[in-house]
């Protein structure tokens, strides 16, 4: 039987050329096309939009409904909705949309009310969307806010340092969070481009670390692949891994002690956020009173080798 090929996942075929296969902030560089509507996993949407993007999204949606129910109010009439102005037709729309907006949010201040069937009925089906668009937005918040994720910090750059009399590759990660994460385990999978038969395929293979795990991460960890023999990168060039088109994926796994659940972190570094004969500078001190500070903003500081 033929060997089977390493593949994490992500395919071995490959066709042109892609920026990267994980994306700066942990996201998979890929699109779905053609699905159905019932496969959008919208709750799955809202859950990992960020939260300045759903604070923006989820009033727009409100808004939206309630400007929909104020032009099924206009159609049926004004006049329909006792004490509502409407003296011009712009007075009309906004004591409808008004209207709508008490109707969907139960506050019902009581000036405005439907004296007909067919209002009453839009302000019926307009009162029940309130109250379930209010539970679905309620479960969302709170899903959101329950959710353990990992806030890591990585640096910007991998450095090709100096380290034990030969080289090695190097990142740094850093909680964020003034959280406790303990036994953190770290992974990186070098993936590249090669030319078999004519034709392009991936290739991945697992980078063994100088340390893979450690306890704690109260300051910051250095994560050191060893360049020697029996590395993927031994005798790599920059220019061998820009034509090789080389992508380091990073996967931490780690204990929230919050939560008591385990959390994952993942990023990638392509070949152009290597820098070669760099080492890092320290990103954390001891004060006068013998505390120690992480400045997060050092994480990518660099000094030449």
């Amino acid at each position: 039987m033929a060997k089977i090929a390493f593949d994490p996942g992500i395919t071995e075929r490959f066709s042109g050329r892609i920026r990267r296969i994980i994306n700066e902030d942990g996201s998979f560089n890929v699109r779905r096309v053609g699905g159905r509507l019932r496969d959008a996993g919208y709750f799955l949407y809202f859950m990992n939009l960020s939260w300045p993007a759903f604070l923006v999204q989820v009033p727009l949606i409100y808004l939206g409904i309630e400007l929909l129910f104020a032009v099924a109010y206009y159609l049926v009439g004004v006049e329909n909705l006792q004490g509502a102005p409407r003296n011009s037709a712009l007075q009309g729309f906004t004591s409808a949309f008004f209207f709508s907006i008490q109707t969907f949010t139960t506050v019902g201040y009581g000036h405005i009310a439907p004296n007909s069937f067919l209002a009453s009925s839009v302000a019926a089906v307009e009162a029940m969307s309130g109250i379930l668009s209010l539970a679905v937005a309620t479960g969302l918040i709170f899903a959101r806010f329950s959710r353990p994720t990992a806030c890591l910090a990585f640096s910007e750059n991998m450095v090709v340092a100096p380290f034990q009399g030969g080289q090695a590759l190097m990142f740094r990660v850093a909680n964020r969070r003034p959280n406790v994460l303990l036994e953190l385990e770290a992974r990186i999978l070098m993936m590249t481009v090669e030319n078999v038969d004519g034709e392009l395929k991936r290739r991945y293979a697992a980078l063994s670390l100088e340390r893979p795990n450690v306890y704690f991460l109260p300051l910051v960890w250095t994560v050191v692949h060893p360049i020697n023999e029996d590395s993927p990168l031994w005798g790599r060039t920059e220019e061998d891994l820009r034509r090789l088109q080389a992508e380091f994926m990073v996967l931490i796994k780690s204990f929230d002690d919050t939560f008591s659940q385990t959390v994952h972190a993942r990023r990638s570094y392509i070949a152009d956020e290597l820098r070669w004969n760099m080492r890092f500078a320290p990103s954390f001190r001891a004060d006068a009173e013998g505390e120690m500070e992480l400045d997060l903003a050092r994480l990518n500081d660099q000094l030449e080798a």
